[in-house]
């Protein structure tokens, strides 16, 4: 039996995401987790592993991107990411609250240390689970983020390949697979013809 692909989420319930997460007990990390797979497509394991030099510059502010080594990507497919505005201004905001550290995982556990890529995945699910999204999992952020980005990319004189980069894919071909069409843009598509 085929899985279903994670679902892709609508903005307005990212929205409703990013509320519930103001109101949880750990609003400040719970926020930059999500927004990490929203804002940045990151996997689970690439959350849990994150670091704080990953994220800050050398004068210890937050960078204006993310530095995913090649020890906590999959297949070692380190890359440079860009950081989106929502995302620096969480990073910046949890930074401050956690006593503006320089080393040390970026998300940490109730125990104090990296928090496990089945923590996170478990995370998703639990948030998910309590606002009824059907169809979602630990990798819905990552491909609404693959998803948007594609779609935006030819509007900026991008392409699919600079999605590919982003993603930290080996083959286009597992980008495209990560990317949900649209019948909306398909029927507007052909109204141009």
């Amino acid at each position: 039996m085929k899985r279903s692909p994670a679902r892709v989420i609508q903005p307005a319930d990212v929205a409703r995401l990013l509320h519930i997460t103001d109101v949880q007990r750990h609003p400040h990390r719970n926020k930059v987790i999500l927004l990490l797979s929203f804002k940045a497509g990151l996997r689970a394991c690439e959350i849990a592993g994150l670091t704080w030099p990953m994220v800050l510059q050398s004068d210890s502010r937050i960078a204006d991107h993310l530095t995913i080594a090649g020890n906590i990507a999959k297949y070692g497919s380190g890359r440079l990411i860009p950081m989106h505005s929502d995302l620096r201004a969480a990073l910046r905001a949890f930074h401050k609250f956690a006593g503006r550290p320089a080393i040390g995982p970026v998300i940490v556990s109730e125990r104090g240390g990296h928090m496990t890529a089945g923590s996170v995945v478990n995370w998703f699910h639990l948030l998910y689970e309590n606002l009824g999204l059907e169809g979602c999992s630990s990798h819905s952020g990552r491909r609404t983020f693959i998803t948007q980005s594609a779609r935006m990319m030819g509007k900026i004189g991008g392409s699919l390949r600079d999605v590919q980069e982003l993603a930290g894919h080996r083959a286009l071909s597992t980008t495209e697979r990560y990317i949900q069409g649209s019948r909306e843009a398909q029927r507007k598509l052909i109204q141009l013809l």
